[in-house]
């Protein structure tokens, strides 16, 4: 277990450092972060003297290596945008993304397993269909178009939900912030998290399916019905257990991909996450900002990536065996 994790930190360093180049060579040299904090009026001295004062006059690996020290101190230096320390905006930020992406995905998983059981177990019933047909529209529709449909249904036309924000929010210790603590809060997170959540809904009923279609064929289930267990034995102890490896993996880079391109979801309700300070931050070529959101981005899938491989060695023993 400790080799694992040992392992992975050291292939996480290298990453890191290419993930962080290539976000600071992208941004680097993608529009004018000058022109939209000097204004209209300004002369060529006062545009000479904030270039200098933001280090872009010296030499790019100047720039990356000031960059890369600093953030290896937890300093992303400061925004171009709004003047603050990047990192407080991130902290600031963070727990909104990840209340809505943690959301998404508990809706995910609760609602997507059972289905994918039921059509796998079930497969010719007109249920079954139903599910199929809906999976073919959570996969079909764009997030942004469905976003939008949510808000005319339940915001304009029912009037039940709030249409964009946050709502009302609690401070829990230093920086975290939750919603969670109110009825306005809880409503506001609703259409959000249904519509981030439901492309990866579909996905993984789809993949729990397919899995349970596999597994119900194999020799060791005929087995097991052989010796005379119950159907929710074979399905739920032994069939739905062997379908965890794929969907493990399925489900923790869709956790990664929720909270990274939650941009388009966030955009759409408003919603006060990192999404937003990103394309925001884009418009004006905040690039602290931007660089800082990948590499946050970029430690995310490591971690990621490091939990689904622990999950593996709790989840199938063939993984244990000489450890």
């Amino acid at each position: 277990m400790f080799g694992v994790i040992g392992s992975r930190i050291l292939q996480a360093i290298p990453v890191l450092l290419v993930v962080g180049i290539i976000a600071f060579a992208l941004f680097a040299y993608v529009g004018d972060p000058l022109a939209s904090m000097l204004g209209q009026d300004y002369t060529e001295a006062q545009r000479a003297a904030l270039i200098k004062q933001l280090g872009l006059d010296q030499p790019f690996f100047v720039q990356y290596g000031h960059f890369l020290w600093l953030a290896l101190h937890g300093n992303f230096g400061n925004s171009y945008r709004l003047a603050q320390p990047v990192s407080s905006l991130i902290a600031e930020r963070l727990p909104a993304t990840l209340e809505l992406a943690i959301t998404a995905s508990v809706l995910a998983l609760v609602i997507g397993v059972p289905m994918g059981v039921y059509t796998g177990i079930h497969r010719n019933t007109p249920l079954s269909r139903l599910f199929m047909m809906l999976s073919l529209v959570g996969v079909s529709l764009p997030t942004f178009l469905l976003g939008i449909l949510l808000i005319l249904l339940f915001s304009v036309w029912l009037g039940w939900l709030p249409s964009f924000g946050r709502g009302p929010v609690v401070h829990l210790g230093g920086w975290w912030t939750t919603g969670f603590t109110s009825w306005t809060g809880l409503k506001s997170l609703i259409l959000p998290s249904i519509t981030l959540g439901l492309f990866q809904m579909t996905l993984i009923m789809r993949l729990v399916r397919a899995e349970m279609l596999e597994v119900l064929r194999t020799d060791y289930i005929k087995f097991a019905r052989a010796r005379g267990l119950t159907s929710r034995s074979i399905h739920f102890g032994h069939a739905l257990k062997n379908t965890l490896v794929p969907v493990i993996t399925i489900i923790g880079l869709q956790f990664g991909g929720i909270v990274g391109f939650s941009l388009v979801t966030e955009t759409v309700f408003q919603w006060p996450g990192l999404g937003l300070l990103l394309v925001q931050s884009v418009a004006v070529a905040d690039v602290p900002v931007m660089s800082a959101y990948l590499m946050l981005i970029a430690l995310v899938f490591l971690l990621i990536n490091l939990i689904v491989d622990l999950l593996y060695h709790a989840v199938d023993p063939r993984l244990r065996i000489g450890r």
